[in-house]
């Protein structure tokens, strides 16, 4: 099955989202109309960006958890519309700008892309950067209290992502350490048998000598 008729009925999705229609039948079907005719051209226009076929197989079985995630962002979008009404009217603006690196499990750029749109549309936050090196996104958060509660709505749709976009790790696998994993790779680098380090050493000796 060709792939960019997917990514066009996927753009038509977001559109519902991004345009926040009715939840009506009549409004919902008008907007979705709408998102066809914009998401189809741009995805058969772009379609040489990305692998041409998608497994029928795969779309089925990622479905379900398609659905639960648009549930849950939508459950997340609301609540954050609610609390950033609140920060704004509050006599005191209770705010705490900051940014925030969220390492992430998923690595493909589809999954990648996914989940730093859903957390720029989300109100509060915004998706700055991306580092490919530390595999984390740069959020900035207008309330960033704690950090674990601006962390864990990304998780649970991070969670999601690594069923739709069939990830290598799962939802159970833990968080990468970006940190860790630089440090580990520094010492491989160098390590006695490096032959980089190696080298220096007998270019200092024969300096030496």
């Amino acid at each position: 099955m060709r792939r960019w008729p997917v990514i066009g009925a996927a753009l038509a999705i977001l559109w519902l989202f991004v345009q926040g229609v009715e939840p009506a039948p009549v409004p919902v079907a008008g907007a979705l109309v709408t998102g066809l005719a914009l998401g189809l051209p741009i995805a058969f226009l772009f379609r040489r960006f990305y692998v041409p076929k998608a497994a029928l197989g795969d779309i089925v079985r990622g479905l379900p958890f398609v659905v639960i995630y648009l549930a849950v962002f939508l459950k997340e979008l609301i609540t954050a519309n609610v609390d950033v009404a609140y920060r704004v009217l509050a006599p005191s603006m209770p705010i705490k700008p900051a940014v925030i690196e969220v390492p992430l499990r998923v690595e493909s750029d589809a999954a990648i892309t996914t989940i730093a749109n859903s957390i720029t549309l989300t109100p509060g936050t915004l998706t700055m950067d991306y580092n490919e090196d530390r595999n984390s996104l740069y959020v900035h958060a207008i309330a960033a209290f704690d950090r674990e509660a601006i962390v864990a709505p990304i998780r649970t749709w991070e969670d999601y992502a690594l069923r739709i976009f069939d990830e290598e790790r799962t939802p159970s696998d833990p968080v990468p350490d970006p940190d860790a994993e630089a440090d580990a790779d520094l010492d491989g680098d160098d390590g006695p048998g490096d032959p980089d380090t190696t080298s220096r050493r007998q270019e200092g000796d024969a300096d030496g000598e």
